[in-house]
C-alpha cells in the first residue's frame, strides 16, 4: 500500500499586471514553486500586462508536502528578473476543494521575511540541576537555506532567545548548508509558559541582517519528553505586519489535488482481468462495460476517465484491441457519415490521448524542422485582404509601398513551402509511425469501410483517420508547438499568424479539401491546387500506412521494445576545475545527453530536436532512479574545489551530504513509464463515484430479461456489470481495512481470462 499525491495545474492568464519596464509594459512569466522547490517555468509573453500562458502541468509529489506558490515574475536582458507578486495555496486549502480550486486570485506582494526555505537540525534536552532544571539547544547544522546574497549564497548564524536571554551562534561565511554544533544552556523555571524561539538570520557587514526563518519550540511539551531531537522546516515570522499590497493585478488557475491510497496490485487484478475480458471479447461478447461506463461518464470528466482506461489498457498490451471496440460501438450508433467521430465521445477522447502516449515521438519527426523554420523565419504571413498591412520595401532612398497583391502572393507561396515540406515528410514517414499506431489506423480504417462501403462513401475511411491525424493530433500541435514540447516559447503575434494560417490549410487538406471546407474562407482559394495535390499525397500515404500486417506489426514492435526509449534529451554544459585554491579557473564544455532507463550517454553533437530545461532534467533523473536500491539519502550540491566542499565547506571529500537526495517531486511527461496499480485505483475511485447509477443499470437490465443474475459454481455472478459491482465491493473494503492498519484482504472475486 501506498500514498501518492498528485497536482493537475494550469496556469492560464494573468490580467491588470504593474509595469516593470520603462516602456510602461512588462515581460511576465511564472514560476512554480512545492515548499521552495522549484518545479515549473512557463514561457513569457513579451511587452503586455495582461498575458495569456494556458499551459497545463501534471506534479508528482509527497503527500507530505506544504504548499504550492505561482510567482508572477518580470524578464529583464541586463538585470535581475523583478517579482511582480505571487499566490500561495496551502495543502489544507486545497484539499477543502475536492473539485480543485479554479479562478482569479489577487496577486500578492513578496515579503521579504515570509521568503523562508530549508530546515535546521536541533537537539533539545531538559538537564536536571541542582537548583533548577536547565534547557539545553544544541544547534547542530542546516540545509537548503535561502540565498540572500549576490553570491548565490548566505553568512548564516542562529539566535536563541529564552525567558528573555539571547544567545548567538558564530557567522558561517558563504553557505546555504551551515554547520554549527554550538550548544546554549538556559534556566529553565517551573510552570513557565515561555517558548524557545530559535532564529536563522544572514549576516551583512553593510546592510540590515537578512531573516533566514524561526523555529518556535513549546517547552512545556519538551519538558514532558524529556529529549527531543531532529530537522525543523523554518517557518516565516508572522509576527510582522504586512505592509498594503497595492494594485498588483490577478493571476488565473485551475489547481487539483489528488490524494490517492494505492493498494497491492493483487487487489486490482479482478477489476482489470474484468474488463480485459470485455476487450479480448469484443462485440462478441456481452458488451455491458465499456457502453455502460461511457453512458454514466459526465462530459466534464470524459477526457480524464479516456485517459485512465487508455493507459490501463496500454499496460495490459490491449490499446488497440480496446480502441478498436470503441470504433465499433461509436460506428453503431453512426447513421450519417459526416457525423463519424465529430462528438467528444469516449472514443475520440481516448484516441487523442492514444497520439500524445504512444505518437508524440512520432510527430516531434515529422513538424519539428517546420516549425523550427516558422519561427526562425519570422515572416510577415496573411490571406485575408482584410487584415492584409501594407509595409515599405526596398533599399535604402528607394523605399516604396507593397502592394496587396504582393502580400497575398508571398503569403501563399511561404504557406505553399511550408505545406509542401509538411507533406514531404509525412509521405515518408510510414515505417517511422510506431507499429501500433499504424495497427490502430487500420483497425479504424477497415471498420468504417465495412460500416459505409459504398461508392458515394469512399473517401469516408480516409477522413475517419485524419479526423484524428491531422486534425486532433498535428493541427493543434501546429496552432501550439508550446503545449505539445516542440517549442520552449510561445509564438509572437506574427508567428502565431501564420502557424493558424498553416494549421487551416492542414485541416482543409485532412478534410480532402471538401466543399464544406472550402466555402469557410474564400480566400484561402489561391492555395487550392496545393491542397488538391496535398489531398492526392495524403490519400496515398495513408494507404501505406494502413498496409500493415500482424507479422509486420509483431516484428516492429518487438524492434521498438529492444530499445530503451529515451527519457530526456537535450544539451548540458559540463563545468570543469583547473588548478586548486583561489587561482583555480573555471570553464563549460557543451555536450548534447540522452537519458535512458539503461544509461546516461553523450554526445559532441546533437542528432536531434531536444528541449534543454534544468528542472525537466532534474525530474527526469528521479524517475529513472525511482528503483535504484542504491540511491544515496544526501548529496552536495556545490562542488569540491581545493580542499573543500564549496556548499558546507566541509573537508573530506568522501563526507556524507550536506543536502537531501530530492526524489519525490517530478513532472509528469507524455513517455513517463505507465503506474498499472495508480491507473487501476483512479478508475475504482471513478466508477465508485457513479455507482449508483450503475446499479441502477444494472436493475433495468435485469428487469428486461425478468431473471435474476445467475452465478457460476463459486458463487460468483456472470453477468460482467454485476461482476463489477462486486468487485467495487471487495475494493471498498480492502481500502477499509488499510485504513484501519490491516494488511488488504484477497479479493473474493477472481476472474478467469478468456483468450
Amino acid at each position: 500500500m501506498a500514498r501518492r499525491s498528485s497536482l493537475s495545474i494550469r496556469i492560464v492568464e494573468g490580467k491588470n499586471l504593474p509595469a516593470k519596464d520603462i516602456t510602461g509594459s512588462s515581460d511576465p512569466y511564472c514560476i512554480v514553486k512545492v515548499d521552495n522547490e522549484p518545479i515549473i517555468r512557463t514561457a513569457t509573453v513579451w511587452k503586455t500586462l495582461c498575458p495569456f500562458w494556458g499551459e497545463e502541468y501534471q506534479v508528482h509529489l509527497p503527500p507530505t508536502f506544504h504548499a504550492v506558490a505561482f510567482y508572477v515574475m518580470d524578464e529583464d536582458a541586463l538585470s535581475r528578473d523583478d517579482v511582480i507578486g505571487k499566490v500561495c495555496l496551502t495543502r489544507d486549502m486545497l484539499a477543502s476543494h475536492p473539485k480543485g480550486f479554479s479562478g482569479w486570485t489577487h496577486l500578492m506582494e513578496v515579503d521579504r521575511n515570509e521568503e523562508v526555505q530549508g530546515e535546521i537540525h536541533l537537539r533539545l534536552e531538559v538537564v536536571p540541576g541542582t537548583h533548577a532544571s536547565r534547557l539545553r539547544c544544541s544547534v547542530l547544522e542546516a540545509r537548503d537555506l535561502a540565498p540572500k546574497d549576490r553570491n548565490g549564497a548566505s553568512d548564516p548564524f542562529v539566535r536563541v532567545h529564552y525567558n528573555g536571554r539571547t544567545q548567538e551562534t558564530s557567522v558561517v561565511k558563504k553557505s546555504c548548508y551551515p554547520r554549527w554544533n554550538e550548544t546554549f544552556e538556559f534556566e529553565l523555571e517551573e510552570g513557565a509558559t515561555e517558548a524557545l524561539s530559535v532564529e536563522a538570520w544572514d549576516w551583512d557587514l553593510v546592510s540590515r541582517n537578512d531573516f533566514l526563518g524561526k523555529v518556535v519550540v513549546n517547552v512545556q511539551r519538551l519538558c514532558s519528553a524529556q529529549q527531543e531531537e531532529g530537522w525543523f522546516r523554518l517557518h516565516p515570522d508572522q509576527s510582522k505586519s504586512r505592509q498594503g499590497e497595492g494594485n498588483l493585478g490577478s493571476l488565473q488557475l485551475e489547481v487539483r489535488l489528488r490524494d490517492e491510497t494505492v493498494l497491492p496490485s493483487t487487489c486490482y487484478q479482478p477489476l482489470v482481468q474484468l474488463l480485459c475480458q470485455e476487450v479480448k471479447l469484443g462485440t462478441q461478447g456481452p458488451g455491458q462495460l465499456i457502453p455502460v461506463i461511457e453512458e454514466t461518464t459526465s462530459a466534464e470528466c470524459r477526457q480524464e476517465v479516456a485517459t485512465t482506461l487508455l493507459k490501463l489498457f496500454l499496460g495490459q498490451g490491449l490499446a488497440k484491441d480496446f480502441l478498436d471496440l470503441l470504433f465499433q460501438l461509436e460506428l453503431g450508433r453512426t447513421s450519417e457519415a459526416n457525423t463519424l467521430f465529430r462528438s467528444n465521445s469516449l472514443a475520440s477522447k481516448s484516441m487523442e490521448c492514444f497520439l500524445k502516449v504512444a505518437g508524440m515521438r512520432y510527430l516531434h519527426g515529422i513538424l519539428g524542422p517546420i516549425i523550427d523554420r516558422v519561427f526562425e523565419e519570422k515572416k510577415y504571413v496573411e490571406l485575408d485582404p482584410s487584415k492584409v498591412e501594407v509595409k515599405d520595401v526596398g533599399c535604402s532612398g528607394l523605399h516604396r509601398p507593397q502592394t496587396e497583391a504582393e502580400v497575398l502572393e508571398q503569403s501563399a507561396q511561404t504557406l505553399r513551402t511550408h505545406l509542401v515540406a509538411l507533406l514531404s515528410a509525412l509521405c515518408c514517414s510510414v515505417r517511422a509511425c510506431p507499429a501500433v499506431v499504424r495497427a490502430t489506423f487500420r483497425q479504424l480504417f477497415r471498420r468504417v469501410r465495412e460500416r459505409f462501403p459504398s461508392a458515394q462513401h469512399q473517401n469516408v475511411p480516409f477522413i475517419a483517420v485524419t479526423s484524428f491525424l491531422c486534425l486532433r493530433f498535428f493541427s493543434p500541435a501546429i496552432m501550439s508547438p508550446k503545449l505539445f514540447h516542440l517549442r520552449e516559447r510561445h509564438a509572437d503575434a506574427r508567428t502565431s499568424r501564420t502557424l493558424l494560417l498553416l494549421a487551416k490549410v492542414v485541416q482543409n487538406v485532412g478534410n480532402l479539401d471538401t466543399p464544406v471546407s472550402r466555402a469557410k474562407e474564400e480566400w484561402m482559394e489561391p492555395l487550392q491546387p496545393t491542397v488538391r495535390q496535398g489531398v492526392a499525397q495524403l490519400k496515398d500515404f495513408i494507404t501505406k500506412l494502413v498496409d500493415i500486417e500482424e507479422k509486420e506489426e509483431l516484428d516492429l514492435q518487438r524492434a521498438l521494445n529492444s530499445q530503451a526509449p529515451p527519457v530526456k534529451e537535450g544539451p548540458l554544459f559540463i563545468h570543469r576545475t583547473k588548478g586548486k585554491g583561489p587561482l583555480a579557473s573555471s570553464s563549460f564544455k557543451k555536450l548534447y545527453f540522452s537519458l535512458t532507463t539503461e544509461a546516461l550517454s553523450f554526445a559532441k553533437t546533437s542528432n536531434s530536436k531536444c528541449v534543454n530545461e534544468l528542472n525537466q532534467w532534474l525530474s527526469a533523473l528521479r524517475k529513472v532512479s525511482i528503483n535504484n536500491m542504491g540511491l544515496l539519502g544526501s548529496y552536495h550540491p556545490g562542488i569540491f574545489r581545493g580542499d573543500k566542499w564549496s556548499c558546507c565547506h566541509q573537508k573530506n571529500r568522501t563526507d556524507q551530504g550536506c543536502d537531501r537526495t530530492h526524489s519525490r517531486v517530478t513532472l509528469q511527461e507524455w513517455n513517463d513509464p505507465l503506474d498499472h496499480d495508480l491507473e487501476a485505483q483512479l478508475l475504482y475511485k471513478h466508477l465508485l463515484g457513479v455507482e449508483a447509477a450503475l446499479r441502477e443499470k444494472q436493475r433495468l437490465l435485469s428487469g428486461e430479461t425478468g431473471t435474476s443474475s445467475p452465478t457460476d459454481r463459486g458463487g460468483a455472478p456472470k453477468d460482467p456489470l454485476a461482476q463489477l459491482l462486486c468487485v467495487l465491493q471487495d475494493l471498498r473494503e480492502a481500502h477499509s481495512s488499510s485504513l484501519a492498519g490491516a494488511p488488504p484482504r484477497e479479493p473474493h472475486h477472481l476472474l478467469e481470462l478468456q483468450t
